[in-house]
């Protein structure tokens, strides 16, 4: 059975995939994709790595966990979704490695279920929005912790996607960033669940929706129903057409606040991010989903 671990990143609307592909979970089925209610896995497995963790004798069964997880059901692929997958906001994080638990979660995943297929499935963030939305709602104590011991200039994705590939080199990762999101997201709903290009998908329009006006998305879907034929790249250009007449310009809109941060931080950040995103579209092992 082939696994799509869904793992976040944190704040890159990751329960709004979740949503979407658990709003389209018939049509799904009937291809033999599962979406499990992800109440069924995340304690369960979150109680699996901690024992893995602690050093205990560990003897699960497959067969056993997935009954649990499936209820009966023998898909030929399961979706399984979790922003905590590589641990919380607050393991987001240390020093200048991010994730630093993510290598270890994916190991244990192989123990947990050594006869299946594992994918990775990881949405990236210019670490400029990235960090101010992990420390949101932290403390003031947190926030110096954090801004004391990261230096953002030195957070790469690519140094994450590195360290997984090195740890397991035949696990297929793929990778979007979260900027791209309303353009992308049919694109990003059919990978995370192997549908062929091109496939129907439900919910294929709900970050469009999310930033448009209503009466834009209603012209949107009214004009790609009658051009059901497009390429990906077309839909691209149309997106970002329906995008600059309908948008909702607060809902573009991000507030950065962190101390000692200014508008020229951000774009030094910015320019390394985009580098980053330019050099994990080569790496070996990982797909880019790009607008």
């Amino acid at each position: 059975m082939k696994i799509a671990i869904h793992s976040g990143a944190h704040g890159t609307e990751e329960d709004r995939l979740l949503k979407s592909l658990l709003g389209d979970a018939g049509p799904l089925l009937e291809k033999g994709v599962t979406l499990p209610g992800p109440g069924k896995y995340r304690t369960l497995l979150k109680e699996c790595f901690s024992q893995m963790d602690e050093g205990d004798d560990f003897f699960a069964a497959a067969d056993d966990l997935w009954s649990e997880i499936l209820d009966g059901d023998a898909p030929g692929r399961v979706v399984l979704s979790n922003p905590h997958f590589f641990g919380s906001q607050r393991e987001a994080l240390n020093g200048d490695l991010l994730y630093p638990n993510a290598e270890r979660r994916l190991q244990q995943m192989s123990v947990l279920f050594p006869d299946d297929q594992p994918e990775l499935f990881l949405c990236i963030r210019n670490p400029a929005t990235f960090l101010p939305g992990l420390l949101g709602k932290a403390s003031k104590q947190r926030v110096r912790e954090v801004l004391s011991s990261t230096n953002p200039m030195n957070l790469r994705w690519s140094s994450l996607l590195a360290r997984i590939h090195q740890t397991l080199p035949d696990l297929p990762v793929t990778v979007w960033c979260y900027e791209d999101l309303p353009f992308i997201w049919d694109q990003v709903l059919r990978a995370v669940t192997g549908l062929e290009r091109g496939a129907p998908v439900g919910g294929e329009l709900d970050m469009l929706s999310s930033i448009m006006t209503r009466e834009g998305t209603r012209r949107l879907g009214e004009y790609l129903a009658d051009a059901p034929d497009i390429s990906d790249a077309q839909r691209v250009r149309v997106y970002g057409a329906f995008v600059d007449k309908f948008a909702q310009e607060d809902a573009l809109e991000e507030e950065l606040d962190l101390p000692g941060w200014d508008d020229d931080m951000v774009d030094t950040l910015s320019d390394i991010y985009d580098g980053d995103v330019e050099y994990i579209a080569q790496m070996p092992g990982c797909t880019l989903i790009e607008p």
